[in-house]
């Protein structure tokens, strides 16, 4: 009885250490124990497997990257200013979690799920990209990867279940209307309940300007009874029975406002010379840009134009004189002391290559776009032959027809932004040249002379842009005092043409 006692204890011992073994062995750290034999001593040792059993902190639910969306305006990265959670800490939808800085806006990032943070992936002042993870939150139960703000379908209110309540005591919950952060936040100052506002947005989302029309339209109604109010007192007692009651159905006008028209939203390809004009803009960003900027008194220029023009030379040829030839001239005139401004760069800006000849842009704004023509070899001109000149190429822009070789070839650039308005400007070089003017209006302005006196003069401001690797800013200004000088003494100007 006792042998047959000590075997079922043995065999117990023995099923219970191959179920400890087995479990052991699944874990993968070594670990020595012993066999008991049935007479209860050891018969061989075995080296099995275990690991240490740690505790870590509950885990709270799925892990879901919060990924930065598109804001918009073509915006690929913004810098992260300012973080409002930390990690560990809980967070619920649209509270915020940090302020991202574009180029164009600061926009405030609000959480789109309940949940604790558990990992931020950029620090303060990183630049984070549109579409890739700003934090990462544990939420409860799944998710999934709609907006929190469309409605779901296990939201949607059965209609059937009762039918004696109307439809007009079914209402949405206020955190499933349509909007944004912003807009909410202006409800809540307002004390608005965002399912009395109209949206007129994709879907009915509420815009901010439904939020302002309608906060002007309960503003309205709120005035309009205060003025039923005061009318009854402000009515003299009735003198006679014959004089004049007011009628109880009469109301006071309402003012109404009609609603606003959305336009449609439309887009088109860039093509033709807004094309040309985008990529060269492109390649202008390249060049390291310095300004220099001064003022032209125009009156003896002025008063030399209107003689010319009163010209029967100048009128038998039908050309329309305007102060831009003389510009063109003087600068052609200019270009030849300074001649590094005339001049162009490889894109490794390796080589400077020196104009022999004078072909000077002038920016025109025309329907298609803005376009550069330019004057070939200014410097063997005369002023009318660029009058004539300008004249054909402003036709032939406006009609829309100018040859690749009107367009190309230019060695120097300016532009007559006053003709539309503006004094100062800040001109781009059109790659490979190197330097290009912007002049602006011509305003009679007071001035002193040479005797102390304030005289009326035609005043004009010119600004300067040169690429700073060939081209210095004393060169620059030589450059401008020499064409100002020109222009200031047509006299001088006269003596030094060929």
């Amino acid at each position: 009885m006792a042998s047959a006692s000590r075997r079922i204890v043995c065999s117990f011992r023995q099923h219970k250490l191959f179920y400890l073994k087995s479990r052991l062995q699944y874990n993968a750290v070594p670990l020595l124990i012993s066999r008991f034999g049935p007479c209860g001593h050891v018969e061989q040792f075995h080296p099995i497997t275990t690991r240490f059993f740690h505790s870590s902190k509950p885990f709270y639910g799925e892990k879901v990257p919060f990924k930065l969306s598109d804001i918009g305006e073509g915006i690929t990265e913004v810098t992260v200013k300012e973080w409002y959670v930390k990690e560990g800490d809980k967070v619920a939808q649209f509270d915020p979690i940090c302020e991202v800085q574009s180029d164009k806006a600061s926009v405030t990032i609000t959480s789109r799920y309940d949940g604790i943070i558990s990992k931020l992936h950029y620090a303060t002042d990183d630049m984070a990209k549109v579409g890739t993870p700003l934090v990462d939150i544990e939420v409860s139960g799944s998710v999934t990867e709609e907006p929190v703000e469309e409605l779901q379908e296990k939201d949607a209110i059965p209609l059937g279940e009762r039918e004696d309540e109307s439809l007009d005591t079914l209402e949405l919950p206020a955190e499933k209307v349509l909007t944004t952060p912003s807009v909410r936040k202006m409800a809540s100052d307002h004390k608005i309940n965002l399912r009395d506002v109209q949206g007129s947005g994709r879907d009915g989302r509420i815009l901010k300007e439904d939020m302002l029309r309608h906060i002007e339209t309960l503003r309205s109604s709120k005035s309009a009874p205060k003025a039923k109010q005061q009318a009854p007192q402000e009515q003299p007692k009735p003198v006679a029975a014959t004089s004049q009651q007011p009628s109880p159905s009469t109301k006071s006008p309402q003012q109404v406002r009609p609603a606003c028209p959305v336009g449609v939203d439309r887009t088109e390809s860039i093509k033709g010379f807004k094309k040309a004009m985008a990529k060269s803009m492109t390649n202008a960003l390249r060049i390291p840009h310095f300004g220099y900027c001064d003022e032209i008194d125009m009156t003896s220029m002025a008063t030399l134009r209107h003689s010319l023009k009163e010209n029967p030379m100048v009128k038998e040829r039908g050309i329309k004189l305007s102060f831009m030839p003389f510009f063109i001239k003087a600068a052609s005139m200019a270009l030849q002391q300074f001649p590094v401004l005339n001049a162009s760069v490889d894109e490794a800006c390796e080589n400077i290559t020196y104009k022999a000849s004078h072909n000077i842009g002038f920016a025109m704004d025309t329907s298609l776009g803005l376009i550069v023509p330019n004057v070939k070899n200014v410097q063997s001109l005369s002023v009318m032959d660029v009058a004539i000149e300008l004249a054909r190429l402003q036709e032939l822009g406006n009609k829309g027809v100018l040859g690749t070789a009107d367009l190309t070839g230019g060695t120097f650039t300016l532009s007559n932004i006053g003709s539309i308005g503006g004094t100062y400007a800040k001109p781009v070089i059109m790659p490979p040249e190197v330097a290009i003017g912007a002049i602006g209006r011509v305003q009679v302005l007071p001035r002193f002379n040479n005797k102390g006196e304030v005289v009326r003069a035609s005043i004009m401001q010119v600004s300067w842009s040169a690429d700073h690797r060939v081209i210095d800013g004393a060169s620059m200004a030589r450059f401008s005092n020499l064409w100002k000088a020109y222009l200031e003494n047509p006299s001088i100007m006269i003596l030094d043409l060929k």
